[in-house]
């Protein structure tokens, strides 16, 4: 059974864990499947909009994809929820990211 598939079932017994969520959109991009892990993480800032996580991930993701102006408005709404919320590490690395684009 592949890693995807049982992330789907992780995610299946367990819809309300934003980390087998998250995973899954990150085993979907080391796939190669660029839609599926941007879809996925979508899905984790949108039912988890605290997970500062998904927004560094995607930001970095569309940023690999050559989408520098989606990936930082992506990053810009993640250094807010990682201000916000006081998760000072993922506001470093998010704001270097941000400066490096």
């Amino acid at each position: 059974m592949s890693r995807r598939v049982q992330l789907e079932q992780m995610i299946a017994e367990d819809p309300t864990d934003p980390f087998a969520k998250y995973a899954y959109a990150k085993e979907c991009e080391s796939e190669g499947d660029l839609p599926a892990a941007l879809a996925g993480f979508d899905r984790v800032i949108k039912e988890h909009p605290d997970y500062v996580p998904a927004y560094f991930q995607k930001g970095q993701a569309l940023a690999g994809d050559g989408e520098v102006d989606d990936a930082a408005e992506i990053l810009r709404a993640g250094i807010e929820v990682a201000r916000r919320t006081g998760d000072a590490h993922a506001l470093g690395e998010m704001t270097e990211f941000l400066e490096s684009l």
